[in-house]
């Protein structure tokens, strides 16, 4: 068996030359390409052409998490721009309660230009509807990634998510080396996204429209949704050789009951729409797996770590089928009266990962070297280069804004 953990990172590098990342995307966002992975043959079409290739009675899943402009900027009486990026709510920490905050919240934070904020508060005046608002910032605690920081705002009637909205920036990818403009407010969205909370966009949601979801009904496809909130972790590179190296940020997700109850129905297997769905979907199975073993454990437990599929592998027949750790999660929220699981996950997906609940993906074309490189190769059993080789020869537009494909293994 593969030993995951020595994995070569810059055994998954390839030459993306930079007129091939996109951008910004096309005007109709469903007539993206689309390259088709079969079992091993390849080929493409339009991504409006999507559900001809899926078989009836399957079970989508989506992630309708919603991009938040996440930056923040403050200039200081002596000229120097700071830029505040909010990563994760500290208090409240969670997501709901914290964009209908009033007055005052804390986040986990990236500080750009730090050394020219020794200390005190940074203040702004803002714009809110009608009102007059004045927004402060203070730096509380340093973490070992971030900065805990305080925001206070001194009108009640208004809350975190109006002054977001009024002053913050959406966070479009590093790589697309440019200023966000404003039609990124859409076009950085899934038509679906509805729970605010992530730093980065799901963006093989980006190819959907309103009329693909329509087809997709009318071929009789199934559609559920989950919550997980894109961190900027998403963007951190892999600096170690080997990919034992390389810590995963831990990202929280949110499924209802009746979505796992939907996907016990449909025997554990699914449909994802991108790799965060796909995250979501095998940490269901692992989570499941511990409520098998511990009936009893605690909420803030119900987390699954980096390496724990590794460690958990072993003869198939001691292990608990897909059906059966789904179904311990029903048993779960029925048990304590939850219409939804709310858990985090740190999993990291690499040659060698055993895939539990996710039998075809929908994804874009990812970065060299990257941890998502690594979960599409090992879900096409190592094929990823005949994929990315035919995407480079034939015109195929890479990462967020790019084209996608449909890998079936």
């Amino acid at each position: 068996m593969m030993d995951t953990k020595k994995i070569s990172i810059s055994d998954y590098n390839y030459p993306l030359p930079d007129d091939r990342i996109a951008k910004f995307p096309i005007k109709e966002r469903d007539l993206s390409k689309l390259l088709v992975y079969r079992h091993g043959e390849v080929s493409e079409d339009i991504f409006f052409h999507l559900p001809d290739y899926l078989p009836r009675g399957s079970l989508m899943v989506f992630n309708n998490t919603k991009v938040i402009q996440a930056r923040l900027h403050f200039r200081k009486d002596t000229g120097a721009l700071i830029e505040i990026f909010l990563l994760e709510p500290a208090m409240p920490a969670d997501y709901e309660q914290m964009f209908v905050s009033r007055g005052h919240c804390e986040w986990f934070c990236l500080v750009g230009n730090l050394k020219k904020w020794k200390e005190g508060r940074l203040s702004k005046q803002i714009q809110v509807g009608s009102r007059v608002v004045t927004v402060t910032a203070l730096r509380i605690e340093e973490m070992p990634t971030s900065h805990r920081i305080a925001l206070d705002w001194d009108d009640t009637e208004v809350t975190l998510a109006d002054v977001l909205d009024a002053t913050g920036e959406l966070p479009i990818p590093p790589y697309l080396n440019r200023k966000t403009e404003e039609s990124d407010k859409t076009a950085y969205q899934t038509v679906y996204s509805k729970i605010k909370g992530s730093v980065a966009a799901p963006t093989a949601g980006l190819h959907f429209t309103d009329e693909v979801l329509a087809d997709l009904d009318a071929h009789g496809i199934e559609r559920e949704e989950l919550t997980l909130h894109v961190g900027a972790g998403t963007f951190k590179p892999v600096k170690s050789e080997r990919i034992e190296g390389h810590t995963m940020h831990t990202e929280f997700f949110c499924v209802e009951r009746k979505t796992v109850a939907r996907l016990v129905a449909h025997q554990a297997q699914a449909i994802a729409v991108g790799t965060t769905s796909v995250r979501t979907l095998e940490s269901l199975y692992y989570i499941g797996c511990k409520l098998l073993k511990t009936p009893n454990i605690q909420e803030q437990n119900l987390r699954v770590g980096q390496w724990e599929p590794y460690e958990a592998q072993g003869a198939p027949s001691l292990l608990p089928t897909p059906v059966q750790a789904l179904q311990a999660v029903v048993d779960y929220l029925d048990c304590n009266g939850l219409k939804s699981l709310n858990a985090s996950t740190q999993i990291i997906i690499a040659p060698g990962y055993d895939y539990k609940v996710v039998k075809m993906l929908v994804t874009n074309f990812h970065q060299p070297q990257s941890t998502l490189l690594l979960l599409v190769s090992a879900f096409v059993n190592g094929d990823w280069r005949k994929i990315y080789d035919y995407a480079l020869a034939h015109g195929f537009r890479f990462l967020s804004y790019g084209d996608s494909s449909l890998l079936i293994p």
